[in-house]
């Protein structure tokens, strides 16, 4: 979901974000292409026009306005060196599955997870977090993953649409459960997409196959641009400006909370970042209101 606006505030912004809208587009047409405003904009990345019929658009997301607010983040000085728990952004509402489940049973919560800019943790059976399957990981993905959720555990998943392409022995475990239900039109998809990766990759370059001595199969494209489902974690006693930086370090819209014996009791998202300062934001109205109505 995008939501389209024509002039707002940040304030309105981020309403529109706790609203649930996932991404914002914003024209541009108003302002005037001056060489002071095109270096502002190479700065900021989030602020990258896209031309399309002589208008200007942004594209913003939660990360986008969470970098701008990290900038700043002086302004908002002490509250960001307060704990996360103290601040009650822990979402103990998470999705989890069993790192043995078959993936398949994860689809309600990957769907879930795409709605709310979030990921789903896979856990070992001590409630330990093993990594995250990330619906963002899964669109950098071909159409052969729908296969591998069919066939494969959450376990094996998370393995699969690791970025780099999956490894061959998971490949091979996938085409002979595919045959074993009797869908071998999707086995031909399958060897035809890694046919045709593998000699895209043969031909730009070999060398670095050789150098790894891996046996994953490279493939070129979306599985190159994805990023690791290794989860990014963090503790109740975290300070806040350290999970922002952590989170937009690794470009992760799940930061997963720890206890001291480090079992998985909850998660922090950009959404719940946003939340808090937000809340700032009405804090502050409040004396303004006060003294308006006194007037």
């Amino acid at each position: 979901m995008c939501l389209y606006l024509l002039l707002f505030s940040l304030l309105e912004a981020i309403d529109y974000i706790l609203e649930g809208a996932q991404n914002l587009v914003i024209p541009i047409q108003n302002y005037k292409s001056t060489p002071s405003r095109k270096k502002l904009l190479s700065k900021a990345s989030f602020l990258t026009p896209t031309n399309h019929n002589g208008v200007e658009y942004c594209w913003l997301t939660q990360e986008d306005i969470v970098r701008f607010l990290l900038n700043s983040i002086g302004v908002f000085s002490p509250m960001p060196t307060f704990s996360i728990e103290s601040l009650n952004i822990i979402n103990h509402d998470m999705m989890t599955v069993s790192y043995h489940d078959p993936a398949i049973s994860s689809l309600d919560a990957i769907i879930r997870a795409y709605i709310e800019q979030s990921s789903v943790a896979v856990v070992d059976e001590d409630n330990r977090l093993i990594g995250e399957i990330s619906p963002f990981t899964l669109a950098y993905c071909d159409e052969t993953v729908a296969a591998a959720i069919a066939t494969l555990s959450a376990g094996d998943l998370m393995t699969y649409i690791d970025y780099g392409g999956p490894p061959e022995d998971l490949i091979e475990l996938v085409k002979m459960r595919l045959q074993e239900k009797k869908l071998g039109a999707m086995v031909e998809l399958i060897d035809e997409e890694f046919s045709l990766s593998s000699s895209s990759s043969s031909a730009s370059s070999c060398s670095s196959d050789d150098e790894s001595g891996s046996n994953k199969v490279t493939v070129l494209g979306r599985y190159s641009s994805a990023r690791r489902s290794e989860a990014i974690t963090c503790y109740p006693w975290s300070s806040l400006v350290a999970v922002m930086i952590q989170a937009l370090a690794h470009r992760a819209n799940s930061i997963w909370v720890m206890d001291a014996d480090h079992n998985l009791i909850g998660v922090v998202t950009f959404k719940g970042i946003l939340e808090v300062f937000r809340s700032i934001a009405n804090a502050k109205r409040k004396p303004e209101k006060e003294n308006t109505s006194k007037q």
